[in-house]
C-alpha cells in the first residue's frame, strides 16, 4: 500500500502542534507527525516560527 499525504491541514491543529514541538511536548507519534508533514530535519535547533 502506497503511503497517503495530507491534503490539507487545519491550521490551529498545525499552529498548537509546532507550539508544542517547539517546547517538546508532543507524544513521539505527534512529533515524527509534524517532521514528517513539515518535512523537518530532527537536527534543527532554530525556532520553527519567529516568535513576536
Amino acid at each position: 500500500m502506497a503511503p497517503r499525504s495530507p491534503q490539507w491541514v487545519n491550521t490551529p491543529v498545525l499552529m498548537e502542534a509546532l507550539d508544542r514541538y517547539e517546547q517538546r511536548r508532543l507524544p513521539r507519534s505527534m512529533q515524527l507527525w509534524v517532521e514528517a508533514v513539515l518535512e523537518l530535519d530532527r537536527s534543527a535547533t532554530t525556532p520553527l516560527r519567529p516568535h513576536c
